[in-house]
């Protein structure tokens, strides 16, 4: 990025260049534009220190309830882990306990936050496979750089090497085989790749990048097949594949391959970045789960109380909002971008809904409705309205990095990332 050039004055189109063309020369990030749609603006986001520092207080806070609460539901009987709709497949890998000295139940997880009124709420958990990793960590320091603005995040991305280290050191105090050690993603899917590719770039670890595709799985082992179908066992896996898709995954001859990766990670034969953990703390169920302990008391402390009652919202599994003036949500358990999701008024009339039905088939949560904050955005199409939804990262049980994103009342996957730079002037509330 040329630092000595002002590109404040241009026209959107050229600022929009300028800021993107280096980065994706650089090859980290390339899919500043998706669904032939533009997906990163090159406008920058004033963001005040005190919001900053809330936001980071309520996920590392909530990360704690989530850790505690994760870890009693891995001693659960079958009937709570289908309640909280984990697929069988996944029940024995699920109910490992949390490796001796990993410090959270994910590694690298994120925050959905609506600030609103003051008010720093909890949308969901992506504690499983979360994105926006290059987004938050890589692109907005360069684009706040350009700007000559302070970056938010500015040194977060030591902290995924320091997560990573951890997340190995801890597997080998476990007695796990550490010699192979791969990251894996769709090797088509841009963003997914990208994303992986840089994780491995900021681990630190002695691994590789493979696709997918290059997995396999035969009696007691994970294998990577290579073009001349040498295999090479796998001992640590970071995937970017969500557990309950794996669950699901069969292979050309129906073969439940995904299940027998599942056995793999529940017999201790294959450690997987983010761990099982991550997967049970990613079922919006589970926010059901913490918000009925909370209002009849129970489980939790008296801090961790006022934390739940602070940053989450009601959420329940059947709908207890139908006969109240409370407007809600309705989501599915696994759901993921928006997909399947409907805001509903007091009078059951649909707001809006997502309109896709990728996820209707799961099991849904109903929770209150919290309006998201309309901010206005310069886009390649003209200046536009939307409304702003933040992510924390949580990094091995630490706040890190932040991002914006810009969409309708429902986030979807065609939603703006809006970069965003600390004001300069003191804090305001």
């Amino acid at each position: 990025m040329n630092k000595d050039r002002d590109i404040t004055g241009l026209p959107y189109p050229e600022r929009r260049e300028a800021l993107y063309e280096p980065l994706r020369k650089e090859g980290i990030f390339t899919w500043d534009c998706m669904y032939e749609e533009e997906y990163a603006l090159a406008g920058l986001y004033t963001l005040d220190r005190d919001v900053l520092h809330e936001m980071r207080i309520a996920a590392e806070a909530l990360g704690r309830v989530f850790a505690k609460t994760v870890n009693i539901v891995s001693q659960a009987d079958e009937g709570l882990l289908t309640g909280l709709g984990i697929p069988t497949a996944a029940f024995d890998a699920v109910r490992l306990q949390h490796i001796d000295s990993m410090p959270s139940p994910t590694v690298i997880g994120r925050f959905d936050f609506a600030l609103n009124n003051g008010q720093i709420k909890m949308l969901e958990f992506n504690s499983d496979t979360p994105t926006g990793i290059v987004e938050a960590f890589h692109v907005n320091g360069a684009v706040c750089q350009a700007y000559g603005a302070e970056d938010p995040n500015a040194g977060c991305s030591g902290m995924l090497y320091e997560a990573f280290q951890a997340a190995i050191k801890a597997y080998g105090s476990a007695q796990y085989p550490l010699d192979h050690i791969f990251f894996s993603a769709l090797d088509w899917h841009e963003e997914d790749a990208g994303t992986t590719k840089y994780l491995l770039a900021q681990s630190g670890l002695p691994a590789s990048f493979v696709p997918l595709s290059q997995l396999r799985v035969m009696d007691e082992c994970m294998w990577v097949s290579d073009d001349s179908d040498h295999m090479t066992p796998v001992d640590v896996l970071y995937r970017l594949h969500a557990l309950e898709k794996l669950a699901e995954d069969k292979d050309v001859d129906g073969y439940p391959t995904g299940e027998h990766v599942l056995r793999l990670i529940a017999e201790k034969k294959l450690a997987v970045i983010n761990p099982p953990s991550g997967f049970t703390a990613q079922t919006k169920a589970l926010q059901a789960l913490i918000w009925n302990l909370h209002e009849s008391g129970q489980f939790y402390t008296d801090e961790e109380h006022e934390i739940i009652a602070a940053h989450m919202l009601p959420t329940y599994l059947e709908n207890r909002f139908s006969d109240t003036s409370i407007s809600y949500v309705i989501k599915p358990i696994y759901g993921r971008e928006g997909s399947g999701v409907r805001i509903v008024d007091a009078a059951g009339s649909v707001l809006d809904e997502n309109g896709e039905d990728e996820y209707l088939d799961q099991p849904m949560v109903y929770q209150q409705y919290i309006e998201l904050p309309p901010v206005r955005v310069e886009t390649l199409k003209g200046t536009t309205n939307g409304r702003l939804l933040w992510g924390c990262f949580l990094i091995a049980g630490k706040p890190s990095a932040v991002i914006a994103r810009v969409g309708g009342h429902i986030t979807n996957n065609i939603s703006y990332y809006l970069p965003a730079g600390l004001n300069k002037g003191g804090a305001k509330a």
